[in-house]
């Protein structure tokens, strides 16, 4: 039997682990809504000595890698994965970027710092954007008066339906090592997904504001401090994927 240990259960491993368990795999994690404690070593070293296969999701912690510190040494001959971010990219000022992309000049540098880590682990990394699906989308701003608009022209990011990092992950099960990006085909300004979801919704688009007058949240600004459009041929040729929802506005409508 196939046999999957994630670190961190969190919003997109959970749906990765759901679709594993339907094709018959057995999954052991730690996180909030995991079975293990991470730390309770001994719990933790048995499950993963009966892995096949290890995925992280867990985030840099005190500019390290939690997971890498810890259990680094105790890993089985398996299969590893990690979540990473294309946010290990930085500001490109819009302009394209894929794989062979320099790395660590963002404000993501911890996040780099792990990814390659990782990455000389011998991992399938798999760089996602902004990651949106049920509950967690622009409708749900939308719905919940929290969507914004921002006055800033020429500012694009790109994003990604959760069940389309779950495809890519799966197929990356027997891809060669490396680093792939999972992002849909359709890099665009945050406000066009806003409109769309009014648009859908029946609702009156929020007012434009300055990014001063939008209040948001330091993680926030941060998030709007970056300006790339990310590319996903690499997946594509490689892994042999192909998003779902290649687009917000399809992937806005399935979640109606």
């Amino acid at each position: 039997m196939n046999r999957l240990f994630i670190f961190g259960l969190g919003y997109t491993a959970s749906r990765i682990a759901e679709a594993l368990r339907q094709q018959g795999w057995s999954v052991n994690a730690t996180g909030s809504a995991g079975d293990l404690d991470f730390e309770d070593w001994d719990a933790v070293k048995a499950a993963l000595d009966g892995a096949t296969h290890i995925l992280s999701s867990v985030p840099p912690a005190d500019g390290g890698d939690p997971v890498l510190e810890r259990f680094g040494n105790a890993f089985p001959d398996a299969w590893l994965g990690y979540l990473s971010s294309t946010g290990v990219y930085g500001d490109t000022e819009g302009a394209w970027i894929d794989e062979g992309a320099p790395t660590g000049a963002g404000r993501r540098a911890a996040r780099a710092e792990c990814d390659a880590l990782w990455m000389d682990k011998g991992a399938r990394v798999f760089r996602l954007p902004g990651i949106y699906g049920p509950t967690r989308s622009a409708l749900d701003r939308v719905r919940g008066g929290k969507a914004k608009r921002i006055d800033l022209p020429g500012q694009v990011f790109s994003r990604v339906h959760v069940d389309d990092i779950v495809s890519g992950v799966l197929a990356g099960l027997d891809a060669p090592l490396g680093a792939y990006n999972l992002s849909d085909d359709l890099p665009c300004s945050q406000n066009e997904v806003i409109e769309e979801a009014c648009r859908l919704l029946g609702n009156k688009p929020p007012p434009m504001q300055s990014l001063a007058e939008a209040d948001l949240s330091p993680m926030a600004q941060g998030f709007y401090s970056e300006n790339r459009r990310v590319a996903n041929g690499k997946a594509k040729r490689v892994l042999g994927w192909a998003p779902a929802y290649p687009t917000y506005r399809e992937g806005l409508q399935s979640l109606l």
